[in-house]
């Protein structure tokens, strides 16, 4: 848990400085890199590390990312310029990139099926407690102290949480000789980044018809068919191809990324709509967005109770209705902004993310040996990644066509609610899409032996 807060309160600390970040250091055109950099650097290393911890074991790998986290995080606490700032977020990234996905997996190993919701719930009020800490922490070093303490405060926080997996976590790895997957981790890398930095910069820094975009989009697309002949003849592929060919793998990992897709849309538009249609404060909309990070945690910790009756499919299919019941509450609202019900449905879309995030990434887990563990658990959080940087670029591109298409562009307030109105039906799209994939997914149970067994 103290693991994962790092890169939860580093993923929230940050919006409320980049006022002062900016005044300090200048370059307010450059500052949306601190975050997309960031989200890169994190994605594309997931997969690298997960076949390491499956080869080397996890404590290494967790290891190393705290490691590395808090490198960056002095690297960025004493940055003297902007670009160097962006270089050092990419330190962070890297290292954040084997922390969280690492500390699920350890959870995977270390407690048995039944005892896994109840963990994973434990895990993602780590998020709930950052969503509200974060940014208040953000704001309080920034006007009392500086800035740089946002990173700085990582420092005693690494070393804690180094110290007590150094000291408490032991695992057995059997020692054999393997084949590090250079070629593919390299092409992998290539292939995600371009692919990324042209939805997260596509309407933004240039235009989606632009040279730039339509090249990183060809270029990321010709890696991946240049990945997938690496990993067809790699003695140990970084990410194997039998993660997409087995039925539990995919379906999981498509509701994954639909997840990511959801969580980000709602997050990035709710505070947008709120402040914009009602002119409330960052804070009142920022908690009203934390109802979703209150909510998942809350059925995170109880799906337990109902995989291991039901089974997972049932339970991930009751968790996705919730999740479009909220959607659907959230869309029908926008045209009439009403705060209580914008925090009622994200907390509904939170109950509902939370009943089948977690059995998912539980199922897929379970359904494979340790060995194959790691893999499956960043498989999954790429996943996740990749949904959040897709979605809200396709989100933001949907809600600027209705900005440009009324009232010259300006944001009054009732253009902001009927482009964050787009915004929520496309959200609601996607959770029904993400049905879709769930009825395909097949019954898995848990067995006598503890693993899971699917029809």
């Amino acid at each position: 848990m103290l693991a994962t807060g790092l890169v939860a309160i580093d993923s929230t600390i940050l919006a409320t400085s980049v006022p002062s970040i900016v005044g300090d250091l200048g370059d307010f055109s450059q500052f949306p890199w601190l975050f997309s950099i960031y989200l890169l650097a994190q994605a594309v290393s997931v997969p690298v590390y997960a076949k390491l911890s499956d080869t080397f074991g996890r404590k290494p790998i967790i290891l190393f990312g705290i490691a590395l986290f808090l490198v960056g995080s002095i690297l960025c606490g004493f940055a003297w310029s902007m670009p160097a700032l962006i270089a050092f977020r990419v330190v962070q990234g890297l290292g954040a990139g084997a922390v969280q996905p690492m500390a699920v997996t350890i959870a995977g190993d270390i407690y048995t099926v039944a005892e896994r919701a109840k963990v994973q719930g434990y895990l993602a009020s780590v998020w709930a407690i950052s969503s509200v800490a974060g940014p208040a922490l953000g704001g309080f070093f920034s006007e009392f102290v500086s800035w740089r303490w946002i990173f700085f405060v990582n420092v005693p926080l690494c070393i804690i949480a180094g110290l007590m997996i150094w000291q408490r976590f032991h695992e057995k790895i059997e020692k054999r000789e393997h084949r590090i997957d250079y070629a593919g981790s390299v092409v992998l890398t290539l292939a995600i980044s371009a692919l990324i930095l042209a939805v997260l910069e596509g309407g933004q820094a240039w235009a989606w018809d632009s040279p730039y975009s339509i090249g990183a989009f060809v270029f990321g697309g010709v890696m991946l068919v240049v990945f997938v002949f690496v990993e067809r003849h790699a003695a140990e592929p970084v990410l194997p191809l039998w993660v997409f060919s087995r039925r539990l793998l995919l379906t999981t990992t498509l509701i994954s990324l639909g997840v990511g897709a959801i969580l980000l849309g709602v997050t990035s538009f709710v505070p947008t709509y709120l402040e914009g249609a009602l002119h409330i404060t960052p804070l009142v909309s920022g908690l009203a967005v934390a109802a979703i990070t209150l909510g998942w945690p809350i059925s995170a910790s109880q799906s337990g109770r109902f995989y291991l009756r039901i089974g997972f499919r049932q339970t991930i299919l009751i968790g996705l209705s919730i999740t479009v019941l909220g959607a659907l509450s959230l869309w029908l609202s926008a045209p009439n902004p009403n705060l209580l019900i914008v925090t009622l449905s994200c907390f509904v879309i939170g109950l509902g993310l939370g009943l089948s995030a977690t059995p998912g990434l539980i199922a897929a887990q379970s359904s494979v040996p340790w060995e194959e563990r790691g893999v499956v658990t960043g498989t999954n959080f790429f996943a996740r990644s990749i949904g959040s940087a897709v979605g809200v670029a396709i989100f933001g591109a949907i809600a600027n066509s209705i900005y440009a298409a009324h009232d010259g562009g300006q944001q009054v307030p009732a253009t902001v609610a009927l482009a964050s109105g787009a915004a929520f039906l496309a959200v609601l799209v996607c959770a029904a899409a993400v049905v879709v994939a769930a009825f395909a997914m097949p019954d898995a149970r848990l067995q006598s032996d503890g693993r899971v067994g699917h029809a």
